[in-house]
């Protein structure tokens, strides 16, 4: 794909690969939405969450990262489809 693995359209496009459909998340607020909220609203599911320079993943409510994300501003999400 000529770029680097971490860039979003190479795991991206491996996600849709592997069965994940991708949904912007609505900016009706940009800067108040966390990734907290988002697994306060997902309880159930597997996910991965972008916020635009880094990317989480969220399986039945809980996110898992390397650090604490969970006050960032996720932007798009990719979710397992059965």
């Amino acid at each position: 794909m000529h770029d680097m693995p971490s860039s979003d359209s190479v795991w991206g496009t491996q996600l849709l690969h592997e069965g994940f459909k991708r949904t912007i998340i609505p900016n009706t607020c940009p800067y108040c939405y966390t990734i907290r909220d988002f697994c306060d609203e997902h309880p159930t599911g597997t996910y991965v969450l972008g916020t635009g320079t880094h990317a989480v993943a969220v399986i039945d409510g809980n996110y898992h990262d390397a650090w604490d994300s969970g006050d960032k501003v996720p932007l798009f999400y990719f979710r397992k489809e059965n």
